[in-house]
């Protein structure tokens, strides 16, 4: 195609139209999708010569739901339009959650810090320099009252983006909260993320041991079986595994293996697959191949229902329906050409509507710079917009259903995935891999297999590799900037707090929570306990954590002030 030519077309002498011609007569350089299959030049009917349409496919609201889990979709009620909030203080990222409410967001969406999510209060040694700037730190019930503020927690609905073992201390917290200012918790609507097995590979190893992560993320999903019944208590997180570069399969494979650690231990708790099931949902990433990517949400589709249905003895449908969230790929953002990131967010926002999504969030164009910007927030939301109110995509169910190319990407996503978790299951399940380190191994083999094709040119990313032009000095809207001030002032609030709480108080409940982890019970009713009598988001966790014989302190800097 000319490549070599085509990276500084700025740089074409005058006069000189050898590029030009080169240009128009250009054509791909690459027949394969994303993640690597070969693709034919045309596809028929003969590509799907053994299809069974109420079998395979069914209509959208049928077993096995490959093309919707609601008959109507989008005519029934448009997908929640989420933007990730989270930004310095907890008052401020109250802030920028009002103002997105404000300009024509449907669901409350906020990302706790790396602070919080390594379990570590704003006024740690390790957290002072950290505190707000990839996200907002929850460290006692204070920061969650600020945060939820004048907001009616039963008409919102509220994500809570806390992933790590960090994530039942949220779930108290939130839950401490609404209580306390009247409201009845069984109705309240709202997911938590609450993966920590998943979070290891995210940079968070310390704070997510294999053990506490399924014990502390089934308590959460217990408790709010019982008590929350509106409420989805996790959000497996398919996209955090897609970031580390591994295919649209993998990311379906390896997602379910890790669904499967908490079923299993929600089973062995006594449950039944249908107490429990209809509150389970993903988070599943949208890269820039549009057909690969519905195929691939089509293919979990189908999977999902299956598996619950075959392997775990699923009777009510809605137990068999994948639910999802999408988030738009991150890891297909550049700080080069900034501007042409908008237009690979609105493909990956285009793929996810496409392929069913019931809650979406779009990235900001300047998330490889910085936190987003209120200006990149809101094109982030306006570009949600013009796909529900312009583009005509809400009007079908599965639009893209009957393609001969997507039916038939769709069987083969579905073959790869179930080759993979058959070989997860040939090591002894998720959880073996994991602890074997096998699965860090094919993170580490696929990040590397990325990087060689866009070093290599067998992957094209404009401004990167091909069309690129002189590095820009300045980000188009603006560089979001944390205020010094927003930090420091958490930091006396959460010293302040500490110097003047009733520390009997806390001692007893801190006392309950240890007794309750010894036994074996459910930790959260104690965790709630604990963080009304003001303990901290590090204090709980690290209680919990010394019990299953882990450091207090993640980073092994404190030790526990309490003694029993």
């Amino acid at each position: 195609m000319g490549q070599k030519a085509q990276q500084n077309p700025e740089n074409r002498e005058e006069g000189n139209w050898d590029d030009y011609i080169k240009a128009y007569y250009e054509k791909p350089s690459s027949f394969k999708s994303w993640s690597g299959y070969d693709l034919k030049e045309i596809y028929t009917p003969g590509d799907r010569v053994e299809e069974d349409y109420e079998k395979d496919v069914a209509d959208a609201g049928t077993y096995p739901f490959t093309r919707g889990i609601h008959a109507n979709m989008f005519r029934g009620r448009l997908w929640t339009k989420r933007e990730v909030v989270g930004i310095g203080s907890p008052a401020d990222t109250h802030a920028r959650l009002k103002y997105l409410s404000q300009q024509g967001g449907s669901g409350l969406n906020t990302i706790a810090d790396v602070t919080y999510e390594m379990g570590l209060d704003a006024d740690h040694p390790w957290a002072a320099d950290e505190v707000g700037l990839t996200g907002v730190n929850i460290t006692s019930i204070k920061d969650m009252q600020t945060l939820t503020r004048d907001i009616p927690l039963d008409r919102v609905s509220w994500s809570l983006i806390t992933a790590s073992t960090a994530a039942s201390v949220t779930m108290a917290q939130y839950v401490a909260v609404a209580q306390d200012a009247g409201y009845n918790i069984a109705g309240l609507r709202g997911s938590i993320q609450n993966d920590p097995v998943h979070f290891r590979y995210c940079g968070f190893r310390p704070a997510c041991p294999l053990d506490l992560s399924i014990k502390l993320g089934s308590d959460v999903m217990e408790y709010c079986t019982r008590e929350m019944p509106k409420w989805y208590y996790t959000t497996v997180n398919m996209y955090d595994l897609r970031e580390q570069g591994v295919t649209a399969p993998q990311e379906v494979a390896y997602g379910f293996g890790i669904a499967m650690c908490y079923i299993d231990e929600l089973i062995r708790r006594g449950f039944d697959i249908d107490e429990f099931a209809p509150r389970f949902t993903f988070y599943v990433s949208c890269h820039v191949d549009i057909f690969e990517e519905v195929a691939k949400i089509r293919a979990a589709r189908r999977m999902w229902a299956r598996l619950m249905k075959e392997k775990y003895g699923a009777k009510d449908p809605r137990s068999m329906q994948f639910r999802f969230a999408v988030h738009t790929a991150g890891c297909s953002l550049v700080p080069q050409q900034p501007y042409n990131n908008m237009i690979r967010i609105a493909y990956e926002a285009l793929a996810a509507v496409l392929g069913g999504v019931q809650s979406l969030h779009c990235c900001s164009y300047d998330e490889p710079m910085c936190l987003p910007t209120e200006k990149a927030h809101l094109q982030a939301l306006r570009t949600q917009q013009i796909l529900a109110y312009e583009a005509g995509v809400t009007n079908v169910a599965d639009p893209l259903g009957g393609s001969y190319y997507v039916e038939s990407l769709t069987d083969k996503i579905e073959e790869e995935s179930l080759r993979v978790m058959k070989q997860v299951e040939e090591l002894g399940g998720m959880e073996e891999a994991i602890r074997t380190e096998w699965l860090d191994r094919q993170f580490e083999s696929e990040a590397v297999q990325r990087q060689k094709e866009l070093d290599n040119g067998e992957k094209l990313m404009v401004g990167v590799n091909v069309f690129t032009t002189e590095q820009e000095k300045t980000t188009p809207l603006g560089v979001q900037k944390i205020s010094s001030n927003s930090a420091k002032q958490q930091v006396a609030e959460v010293k302040e707090l500490k110097q003047t709480r009733d520390m009997n108080r806390l001692n007893d409940a801190i006392k309950r929570l240890r007794d309750d982890a010894n036994d074996g019970k459910n930790v959260i009713p104690a965790m709630i306990e604990a963080t009304r009598a003001l303990g901290t988001t590090g204090e709980l966790l690290g209680t919990v954590r010394e019990v299953f014989g882990y450091p207090y302190d993640p980073m092994e800097t404190l030790e526990s002030p309490f003694k029993f």
